[in-house]
């Protein structure tokens, strides 16, 4: 059940309302895509490009939109990042970090926009957020109170977790934010634990590594919702052991908690980057957005399984719940 709807996002004052007509162009514009699932429309993908035919770029008329997707293989992103170049499109559009740094290193003329990525600033994607200073732009899903909130509500759920899992993946920003939750967690009294698993091969002893821990829960850093992730709520349920994961799609496809931004609205954020870029705005000028507003999703089928009873004042801050 819905409570909250939408997330403000920092500049959503300048949200630069164009009329349908002005895109009505002669000029057939190119766009791709980069990101590390599948390139099925359906999922957050499709607000993308909904969003584009909003603004008046609609394929077979006036867009061509070239999509790659590496099926949760981040080893693949560089070789479909060259095969975008090589169609020489006005913008790239890439999800996650592992895109954008393959993105990044196959062109620096191509217009970038980045999708729900990590911190660009850390990164080496841009040098401010303010003023990005190259040829990426885009929207950021990170804020810095994500690992406290994300602690908060684990804890809150399962208080007696004292020693928390990280897991984590070959995703490079997924060492700041790993430094991020041990330092919110020294300041809860908890202990984390970090335990990595890069491929689907691993997760059986990524969850074996935490059992033999002693680990009471688990928190999934940032991580995109691709055939091989999709498979971390299945081991967690196994494990026993509650999880929360940084990506609210997770709760809806059988994890526990989700608490993160509204993907959906990022990728409708990077659309508007696309039409800004091609009418005329330079990349190195327009400043990264950053979410304001984060979503908590908390699965109940998922908690009556693993024995748990879900407080009020919990669901009372939840944007949904699964029942």
């Amino acid at each position: 059940m819905r409570r909250r709807q939408f997330i403000t996002l920092l500049g959503g004052a300048a949200a630069w309302p164009i009329s349908a007509h002005a895109q009505q162009q002669s000029r057939l514009w190119r766009i791709g895509y980069l990101g590390p699932g599948t390139v099925a429309f359906g999922g957050p993908q499709e607000a993308f490009r909904l969003k584009l035919r909003e603004l008046g770029y609609l394929e077979g008329h006036n867009l061509i939109l070239d999509m790659r997707g590496s099926e949760g293989d981040f080893a693949r992103l560089p070789a479909l990042a060259a095969e975008l170049v090589a169609l020489r499109p006005d913008v790239i559009v890439a999800a996650t970090t592992p895109a954008v740094l393959a993105a990044q290193r196959a062109t620096s003329s191509i217009p970038i926009v980045m999708g729900p990525t990590g911190d660009p600033v850390g990164s080496g994607f841009v040098k401010s957020l303010v003023k990005p200073g190259g040829n990426i732009t885009g929207v950021s899903m990170m804020s810095a109170d994500l690992s406290t909130k994300s602690l908060d509500f684990l804890t809150t759920l399962v208080p007696r977790a004292r020693r928390i899992a990280a897991l984590k993946s070959s995703n490079p920003v997924h060492g700041f934010l790993l430094d991020e939750l041990i330092a919110a967690a020294s300041g809860m009294g908890l202990t984390v634990v970090p335990v990595t698993a890069a491929l689907a091969s691993d997760f059986e002893d990524a969850f074996a590594t935490m059992a033999k821990a002693a680990c009471d829960a688990v928190i999934v850093l940032s991580e995109p919702l691709t055939p091989v992730t999709a498979r971390i709520p299945e081991f967690a349920g196994k494990a026993g052991l509650p999880a929360i994961y940084q990506t609210i799609l997770f709760a809806k496809a059988g994890g526990l908690l989700g608490y993160g931004p509204n993907i959906a609205d990022l990728y409708r954020r990077a659309a508007v980057y696309v039409d800004r870029i091609i009418k005329g705005a330079n990349p190195a000028e327009l400043p990264v957005e950053q979410p304001t507003k984060f979503e908590l999703v908390i699965n109940l089928r998922t908690a009556k399984a693993l024995g748990l009873i879900v407080p009020d004042k919990l669901l009372a801050l939840a944007d949904e719940v699964i029942e």
